[in-house]
């Protein structure tokens, strides 16, 4: 039996079986079967499989007539860089833009649109740098997040008031960071401007690629010769400190090998804040013109959770990277941690005995530098304040820092409550416990 005396289901289902490629030589056979090659259904899943499209739409969201012509528009628009790299920069994206629509829209909405080859060989131009081709491709499918719609530039102090950064951030006493990713022209003119100040990050070919909503506060640098990134320090101008945001040994530039292998640490830093929204490693914390997302961890094993008499205590911490000071021997890595207090639903049980409310009196916690303690924090209140507990209400989120000679180190401790509140006390005071929680220098920095 030849091909021309198979029906048209067993056809389609050959089609089914091949790949693009296979596909178009086929259909240069006769006009019965590039009838069947150009079947729209056939590129849908083509398209869907390859691409996650449900629509015939370009790189840069255009609707087009068929599936077939968005492949094939697809294919021409990244000719010139791996397939399977192209395919897995834009599942790093989906992950992002998927949770940023269902959680976080008005951070999304600051996306621009991919940037286009010319676009990109002129940051490379000015900069004199090379980027590893999958920041390229980063880039391709967005530019960064537009400046003007992160709130407005102050003049007097050079910084964004916006919390809309995609990276996200945190905030402990008056000290506030938001990251968000940079559009070519940003990165070009912020670049250029500290290039004059730190003149080893021309030499060593770094672009600024993320930065805080305060350029002076928390900087990411993407190093265009090794592919890693970096987050600079306390001592950044001082002693030119960086570190580095990825585990070196997952880089791997080298165009020679398998194309699924190429990823530089820009893809692998994406790849794995994706993974951390989807999985809600990390969440969107605020209301309204306050929302952010917020960095503290909110899963185990970073995250401890324990429950006393139903007072439930979460807790967390993470490495402020532009607070390490990599040349002091005592207080080298600073750690800001957050303490989250809340009631459950059947309120303070105390001996069987069930109150609406409990109010938070004194806290104790011991921190430790590896199994050395080096602080012992024990006083009234949080914040000067003793929050009143009931169920239904939000925690009541304390967040401070603490300083420690090593990169690793734990938490843990108590907090006194009243049953009832003070001006109505219900029995004795009793201890929530504080379930440890560690202090550790993470293989990803954010």
């Amino acid at each position: 039996m030849d091909l021309e005396s198979v029906g048209g289901l067993a056809l389609q289902m050959i089609m089914e079986k091949l790949n693009p490629e296979d596909i178009a030589r086929v259909s240069c056979v006769n006009n019965r079967f590039r009838s069947f090659t150009s079947d729209n259904t056939l590129w849908f899943k083509i398209c869907s499989n390859e691409l996650h499209l449900t629509q015939p739409l370009d790189h840069l969201g255009n609707p087009l007539p068929s599936f077939k012509e968005a492949y094939g528009t697809w294919r021409e628009a990244f000719v010139m860089y791996p397939w399977s790299l192209v395919k897995r920069v834009k599942r790093c994206w989906d992950r992002i833009n998927d949770w940023l629509t269902n959680h976080f829209p008005e951070a999304k909405s600051t996306l621009c649109k991919g940037a286009s080859e010319a676009e990109i060989q002129e940051l490379e131009d000015l900069l004199n740098v090379k980027l590893p081709l999958p920041t390229r491709l980063i880039y391709r499918f967005h530019n960064g997040q537009e400046i003007s719609r992160l709130d407005h530039l102050d003049p007097d102090t050079n910084t964004f008031g916006s919390s809309l950064g995609i990276i996200g951030g945190y905030t402990f006493y008056d000290h506030l960071v938001n990251v968000y990713l940079l559009p070519i022209s940003q990165v070009i003119l912020q670049t250029q401007q500290i290039a004059h100040i730190l003149e080893f990050l021309r030499r060593s070919k770094c672009v600024l690629v993320a930065a805080s909503s305060m350029y002076t506060e928390k900087l990411f640098f993407l190093n265009c010769t090794n592919g890693q990134l970096y987050v600079g320090t306390r001592n950044l101008l001082s002693h030119r400190d960086m570190i580095p945001s990825v585990p070196i040994n997952l880089v791997n530039l080298n165009r020679e090998l398998d194309s699924e292998q190429i990823q530089d640490a820009m893809l692998l830093w994406l790849e794995e804040h994706g993974r951390r929204l989807q999985c809600g490693d990390i969440k969107l914390h605020g209301e309204g013109d306050d929302k952010s997302i917020n960095l503290f961890p909110e899963k185990s094993p970073l995250c401890s959770t324990a429950v006393t008499n139903g007072v439930q205590v979460r807790a967390s911490a993470m490495v402020i990277p532009e607070l390490v000071d990599l040349q002091d021997d005592l207080e080298k890595y600073v750690f800001a941690y957050s303490i989250r207090l809340s009631l459950q639903p059947q309120g303070c049980v105390i001996n069987g005995m069930s109150h609406s409310s409990c109010q938070l009196y004194r806290r104790r916690w011991i921190i430790r530098a590896n199994d050395i303690v080096v602080a012992d924090v024990n006083g009234e209140a949080v914040i000067g304040r003793y929050p009143l507990l009931r169920p239904g209400d939000k925690e009541f989120v304390y967040e401070s820092c603490t300083s420690l000679p090593t990169s690793s180190g734990s938490i843990e401790g108590s907090f006194t409550f009243v049953p009832g509140r003070f001006a109505d006390p219900k029995g004795d005071p009793f201890l929530a416990t504080v379930a440890s929680f560690p202090l550790q220098l993470p293989d990803y920095i954010f």
